[in-house]
């Protein structure tokens, strides 16, 4: 299994917008993969959330990496989550 890195900036985002770094690496392995910009793709990965995100309760939180696959590591590059 290639090793999963996150950039600084994959870091960042996914703390400002409410996911922890375990989930991101869980949406990589299990999420469902989609081209996006750039030759990237996006993976795709919910959870079950229950809680509050910025005073709103949501059930879902939705936890979408954009990544790049090189030959012998995943890059993370930016971390999207939308919650539901």
């Amino acid at each position: 299994m290639k090793r999963i890195r996150l950039t600084r900036h994959a870091k960042e985002q996914a703390a400002e917008r409410g996911a922890i770094e375990a989930e991101v690496k869980e949406a990589v392995l299990k999420g469902a993969r989609r081209p996006a910009k750039h030759g990237r793709e996006m993976c795709r990965f919910n959870f079950a959330f229950g809680g509050v995100w910025q005073g709103k309760r949501y059930s879902v939180k939705q936890v979408a990496p954009v990544i790049t696959e090189k030959a012998n590591e995943i890059v993370v590059i930016t971390v999207y989550t939308f919650y539901f």
